[in-house]
């Protein structure tokens, strides 16, 4: 599933590639995608006439912002977005198509079928699920020590769980947590209760390191992930344990391992991250 450098990664593009062109209609061939309004029809009528003027993201969702709406997308699995010409031919597996006045169309490409999209008036898209109640964004002045020592502190979960909470804190998922417990040496099963002031301190300054170098590296490739100019992210290539069930540790030289942690798969150093 793409995360927050992912994320970020198309709305950089998606910025660049369609803001400021205006919809002329929208096509949408598998209407479970769209959550809000339940009508399709509705959320076609819409978009008719309103030009996309921002792109913005909250943790893992993007948000397309026109005059008076705000679109909010999840990409899911395998979720994404392309700009095309209309008389380009158009895959199977896409299902929402922005038609744009000057002929081209911005594409939404989804081969499971789990990305959702929410519709609401401008200005009210934080006021309901799915974006309220979310968590800071990790290079917000929101998101400190203090406010990740306070949460840790009142969870009895392992830390690996209670870091992909997004209402601790957005836009972490399974790689980029592996990543920062590995960079902190922290192992994914210690209790989050349980860390030092010393030991948190460190992991705040690691997820945050992390993310940003992956952002700087346009995310990571990992099974489909593309942005949306048809790149791939570069960061799996500085990924130190995610993946690499097996292979050596960068570190120290020992096999990595990969366990079951709240129900999804952990990559660690049993060496490095020791329990």
């Amino acid at each position: 599933m793409p995360e927050l450098p992912e994320v970020e990664t198309v709305r950089r593009t998606l910025e660049v590639l369609a803001v400021g062109k205006q919809i002329n209609d929208v096509t949408i061939t598998w209407p479970k995608m769209i959550k809000r309004p339940e009508e399709t029809g509705q959320f076609s009528d819409a978009l008719k006439g309103q030009h996309l003027q921002e792109i913005g993201r909250r943790g893992k969702f993007l948000i397309f912002y026109t005059e008076k709406l705000a679109l909010v997308s999840h990409l899911r699995m395998e979720g994404k977005y392309g700009l095309f010409k209309s008389d380009d031919p158009v895959d199977k597996h896409t299902h929402v198509i922005f038609h744009f006045t000057d002929g081209t169309e911005l594409r939404y490409k989804d081969v499971r079928k789990f990305g959702t999209m929410h519709l609401y008036e401008k200005g009210k898209e934080f006021e309901i699920q799915p974006l309220a109640d979310l968590g800071p964004e990790p290079f917000s002045d929101q998101f400190s020590i203090e406010w990740l020592s306070a949460k840790l502190k009142r969870t009895t979960r392992k830390i690996k769980p209670a870091l992909l909470d997004q209402k601790i804190l957005v836009g972490l998922g399974n790689i980029y947590v592996d990543e920062a417990l590995f960079r902190a040496k922290i192992h994914p099963e210690r209790l989050a209760n349980s860390l030092s002031r010393e030991e948190e301190e460190v992991l705040f300054k690691e997820i945050v390191n992390t993310l940003s170098e992956a952002v700087e590296k346009g995310g990571s490739t990992i099974r489909s992930y593309v942005n949306s100019q048809g790149q791939i992210g570069m960061f799996q290539l500085q990924l130190f344990v995610y993946g690499r069930k097996g292979e050596p540790c960068k570190i120290c030289g020992t096999p990595l391992q990969k366990t079951v942690v709240g129900g999804r798969g952990t990559h660690f150093c049993p060496s490095c991250q020791q329990l």
